[in-house]
């Protein structure tokens, strides 16, 4: 039997039967009944700090966490913003807010206070549970938030905040987590959207359960007591697809570095550690793969590495082989959804492409009118509306969420082409969206800060292709006095982005216009720009 009729053989033996409750926190409860001593969470900084916690600390933790959530008056359906770096509490405070059937609300401790305020007040959140620095940008704007009326703090103690160990420190270690209805609201994330403000995504209790049936045992593949690292960071959909479900949904260890990334120091803990599988972004394996004499260092465990966030260059992918016998296996999916193609384990790895459909999942490409398109033929990648990983709509938003179906179909905003075995390759987006080191941004988030500052008439941000970022922002901006055109206003507009919204969306490069492409219509024609910095690229 070849690979591809081994493939075929597990797509038709695919079936999924989601049961009408399910609660995520409470299948880890049960696994951790029975493997109480199992590792679950090795946390390490850069200064070689350990923290560690067992399979049942972390269900007594996380217990002493939900029973405190209902003494301070959170209850099933209240949404809560989480906003933790990489951390033991990270896991504790999900698994409980999870059980208690609370809505988590994840967000990165990079969000600045507009963009807190503006998910706070469109989720009509009621809480914040936030570590020691990000509180801060949480005050800016909570009396601008009527619906936020309690704030945890996590890690130390600030006045107007109650402390999350204040919280569990007398709390009973017992408790049984809420009866969920698999299609009851359990993660709303938030998304970049080409106009507008980021949009809410809801995933359904019943999204944990068919990612671990799919993306987890078909592509991430860690196996039960093995340890995994997936960089991701917590506050993004992928930190929930493969540091938290994926791994404890598996019986997992998952490995935490806490500290900024180091293609070397990275290099360095996969030798040191019994990491079995590696989950990281293009980016760092780009940075890693240039490493001088990348054969010196020998990953002590490391059997099997995933890339997902944005498409994987075949040069890394022949350096991994070449270097540490390891094929980087890609992985294509979205907030709205989990893995939607991948190159599977046991899958022929075509380098450059993004493999095939996940099991379960019906992918093609299709046309403007929503049929299906012959292989070979460039169209809009699309997801039919019944894959058990789709996405219940936006939230407060029944314009956008019908505008991203066509027919049947949801339709991702990437273009591809499928080849006569299957296998699907990217071809480039097809809007105005940018994706930069795995980070989704829209355009109108960049240009909304950038037209605050005082000097700017108007602007246009795309995506500028980056051999180590794949693309960063690059901002065309036209200056009311154009004189004041210079490298010192490039860098005091990037710090004025950087001020307003999170900063990783902030434009890496900036080029001063006299105008912008317009139709006639006025509308900023950023196809055209696009199009001029992919062809500056060549």
């Amino acid at each position: 039997m070849t690979i591809d009729q081994a493939y075929e053989q597990q797509v038709k033996a695919f079936s999924l039967d989601v049961p009408q409750t399910y609660n995520f926190a409470q299948q880890v409860d049960d696994y951790a009944t029975e493997h109480r001593d199992q590792l679950a969470v090795h946390w390490e900084n850069e200064a070689g700090d350990v923290l560690q916690l067992t399979y049942g600390k972390l269900k007594a933790a996380s217990n002493q966490w939900a029973n405190a959530l209902q003494k301070i008056g959170l209850t099933q359906g209240d949404r809560v913003i989480v906003l933790l770096p990489r951390s033991l509490e990270a896991y504790i405070v999900y698994l409980g807010l999870i059980k208690s059937g609370t809505v988590v609300m994840p967000g990165s401790e990079m969000l600045r206070p507009k963009d807190i305020e503006y998910r706070a007040n469109h989720a009509g959140a009621k809480a914040v549970i936030a570590f020691g620095d990000i509180t801060s940008e949480v005050d800016h704007v909570r009396e601008q938030c009527p619906t936020l009326t309690t704030f945890v703090i996590v890690g130390s103690e600030k006045a107007g905040w109650t402390s999350y160990e204040t919280l569990v420190a007398d709390e009973s270690t017992e408790y049984t987590a809420v009866e969920t209805s698999s299609d009851e609201m359990a993660f709303l994330s938030y998304t970049s959207g080409t106009t507008g403000g980021p949009k809410g995504v809801i995933h359904t209790h019943a999204w944990p359960y068919a990612h671990q049936k799919i993306s987890a045992t078909y592509w991430f593949d860690v196996q039960p007591g093995e340890m995994a690292w997936a960089t991701a960071g917590p506050g993004w959909a992928k930190w929930i697809w493969s540091p938290f479900v994926s791994i404890l949904g598996k019986g997992g260890t998952a490995f935490v570095y806490a500290g900024r990334f180091n293609p070397e120091t990275y290099l360095n803990l996969l030798a040191k550690h019994p990491i079995a599988v590696l989950c990281s972004t293009p980016t760092e394996y780009r940075l890693m793969a240039k490493v001088d004499n990348m054969e010196r260092f020998k990953p002590r465990a490391l059997r099997s590495a995933c890339s997902a966030g944005e498409p994987l260059n075949r040069e890394v992918i022949d350096a991994f082989q070449k270097h540490l016998g390891i094929t980087v296996r890609d992985g294509y999916g979205q907030t709205e959804n989990s893995l939607l193609v991948g190159n599977f384990v046991g899958l022929d790895v075509r380098p450059g492409s993004m493999g095939r459909p996940s099991p379960g999942v019906n992918v093609s490409i299709i046309d403007e009118d929503g049929k299906v398109v012959p292989n070979g033929t460039v169209g809009d990648i699309a997801v039919h509306k019944d894959a058990p990983i789709l996405f219940q709509g936006y939230l407060n938003d029944e314009v956008r969420t019908a505008r991203a179906f066509r027919g049947d179909w949801y339709v991702t905003g990437d273009q591809g082409k499928v080849d006569e075995d299957g296998y699907i390759w990217f071809e480039g987006r097809a809007d105005d969206i940018i994706i930069s080191s795995g980070y989704t941004i829209g355009p109108f988030e960049v240009e909304d800060a950038l037209v605050q500052h005082p000097d700017v008439a108007e602007c246009a941000a795309v995506a500028s292709p980056d051999p180590d970022r794949g693309h960063i922002v690059k901002a065309f901006v036209v200056l009311k006095r154009p004189e004041q055109a210079s490298d010192a206003k490039v860098k005091e507009l990037q710090e004025h982005v950087k001020n307003l919204t999170a900063p990783y969306k902030y434009p890496r490069a900036i080029e001063f216009v006299e105008s912008l492409p317009k139709t006639t219509s006025g509308k900023i024609r950023r196809v055209e720009l696009r199009a001029a910095e992919k062809e500056r690229s060549q």
